[in-house]
């Protein structure tokens, strides 16, 4: 078996995906344009959504499932009178009904919008990357399978409408979310127009922030490269809501052996010293080493990167 090539380049980057490309096209797209292979992504965004997602290259790709990306916010386009087989454009059309002239108000969006606050069940759409004994919900349902899924607990943080909109002789509401990691918004745009009597689906949808991570930090897949890369690189530790503890020269070579430390190092850039099972960000020079956490007298590495992540600001 041929030995993997050693990542030139180990970091987080944003990039705001286009419409129309897949999340596995942007991580193709990616490691063409830096040369690299060991190229994963954090928070997939449907074929019809655009925005902000987060995208690892090299070491940095260990990150990915450890990101606090708990929130995400979007400015959706929702479109009445009509549900369709995946809850968006991209499906065919399987229910009409009748649209109440209230809905071309303003006044009505905010009602919709207040009634979806909060902590609530939601089903997920049946055209879903959810595994249903070991099989995607999706390719169960292009199947014929009549599939219907869990509703899992869901938080809606935010819901303001933004605009609305005569398309066609049918209502059409532009709504920023601000919502849990795992809600989807096609079930969100489903749900709103059965609660209102008639029928909805999502016909646009932009990701504006995925936690911390926001538009301003993107770069587009058209201007992506080496440079560019190294230019917008994201804090690994901000991203990762941890700690950082600065690690002396000194010590560097133990924690890449994986040798445990003394605890008393285990100090935050706020001067507070780490608690038990606390975990931590091991930093030298504008790099991310290790994750670290404290187990009495001493801090244990966790994960550990031969080849440092970039990016880190103190």
């Amino acid at each position: 078996m041929a030995k993997r090539r050693v990542s030139q380049l180990n970091c987080l980057i944003a990039v705001d995906k286009p419409v129309g490309c897949t999340s596995h096209d942007v991580v193709s797209r990616v490691r063409r344009a830096l040369g690299e292979r060991r190229v994963g992504h954090a928070g997939t965004l449907d074929p019809l959504a655009s925005g902000v997602m987060v995208v690892g290259i090299g070491q940095a790709t260990r990150l990915l499932g450890l990101l606090t990306l708990d929130t995400k916010a979007y400015v959706a386009e929702i479109t009445f009178g009509s549900e369709t087989s995946t809850d968006d454009a991209e499906g065919e059309v399987v229910r009409e009904a009748d649209v109440h002239p209230g809905l071309f108000e303003h006044a009505a969006a905010e009602a919709a919008c207040r009634s979806v606050l909060g902590q609530q069940m939601q089903v997920p759409p049946s055209y879903s990357a959810i595994s249903v004994n070991g099989v995607r919900s999706y390719k169960r349902a292009r199947a014929g399978e009549d599939v219907e899924l869990e509703a899992r607990p869901i938080k809606v943080l935010a819901a303001d409408p933004i605009a609305v909109a005569n398309r066609d002789g049918v209502p059409v509401w532009a709504v920023a979310f601000t919502v849990s990691k795992g809600t989807y918004i096609r079930a969100l745009a489903r749900d709103m127009g059965r609660a209102l009597g008639t029928a909805a689906h999502l016909s646009a949808l932009r990701r504006t922030a995925s936690g911390s991570i926001g538009l301003g930090s993107c770069v587009s897949l058209d201007d992506l490269d080496v440079r560019t890369a190294c230019e917008h690189m994201l804090d690994p530790v901000r991203a990762l809501g941890v700690p950082a503890v600065v690690l002396p020269e000194r010590l560097r070579e133990d924690v890449l052996c994986g040798k445990r430390l003394s605890s008393s190092i285990a100090v935050g850039a706020d001067g507070r010293l780490l608690g038990e099972g606390e975990r931590c960000a091991l930093v030298s020079g504008g790099s991310l080493v290790a994750l670290a956490a404290v187990q009495g007298s001493a801090l244990a590495p966790r994960d550990v990167f031969p080849q440092p992540i970039g990016g880190v600001a103190l």
